[in-house]
């Protein structure tokens, strides 16, 4: 061999190092080589890289300039970022299933019976004096009650001039009185009347303040359409 060709082959030798060293610096992973016949530049295709990483345009990796895609990120970052839409997805499971539960609960409140409403509380009795004043305005409250016509004046009138107040007036002169039954209390009442215009729910006593106007009013409706139109012996 010439000392021509032997320093054309020393030359092409060293250029095949240096392109292989600057790809190991790119990252790549196989080695380079070339036929040993002179001209003949090109690598054969056995010996080609197998996997070459993503390298910028300044010679470094990708991966570490920042400008590397989704597909060339680190195995780790790509883990990361599975793992983060692994708990995204949890999380609006956890969401689906929270608000699945809360429309059944809302389902289950709508078909439960619903309580019946409370009564209203009963109204505390009205109190009355135990007086004639009293006893009249209680009178009236029970015959609007039962429907029975008459005023507070039209009572007060009639009352004072049959007994002039006194509950426990007793008439014993009339002619009720000589047939055995007196007229009794606040608008003398005869027991026969009494019993036949007794009001329910007053007492069954003939000088009952209230019980005795009661049943005068009701007789008194009776036979004159109100004790208001009573203006003497009746």
């Amino acid at each position: 061999m010439s000392r021509f060709t032997l320093l054309r082959t020393a030359r092409v030798t060293r250029t095949q190092k240096v392109a292989a060293a600057v790809l190991v610096a790119a990252g790549a992973t196989g080695a380079l080589t070339a036929a040993a016949t002179p001209g003949n530049t090109q690598p054969a295709a056995s010996h080609a890289p197998t996997a070459v990483k993503p390298v910028s345009a300044n010679g470094l990796p990708k991966v570490l300039t920042g400008e590397a895609t989704t597909a060339e990120a680190k195995p780790a970052e790509v883990a990361a970022s599975i793992a983060d839409g692994l708990k995204v997805t949890a999380v609006a499971k956890q969401d689906r299933a929270a608000q699945q539960a809360a429309n059944r609960s809302m389902e289950r409140a709508s078909l439960a019976p619903k309580a019946a409403p409370k009564a209203a509380p009963k109204a505390a009795p009205k109190l009355y004096a135990n007086n004639l004043d009293g006893w009249i305005r209680q009178s009236l409250d029970i015959m609007k009650n039962k429907g029975i016509p008459g005023s507070y004046e039209g009572l007060h009138r009639n009352i004072m001039r049959e007994s002039s107040g006194n509950p426990n007036a007793v008439n014993d002169w009339d002619i009720n009185a000589i047939n055995g039954i007196p007229s009794k209390g606040l608008l003398q009442v005869i027991q026969p009347t009494f019993d036949t215009y007794h009001v329910k729910g007053t007492a069954h006593k003939l000088t009952d303040p209230v019980a005795n106007i009661t049943a005068a009013a009701n007789y008194a409706a009776h036979r004159y359409g109100s004790i208001d139109n009573v203006n003497s012996a009746y």
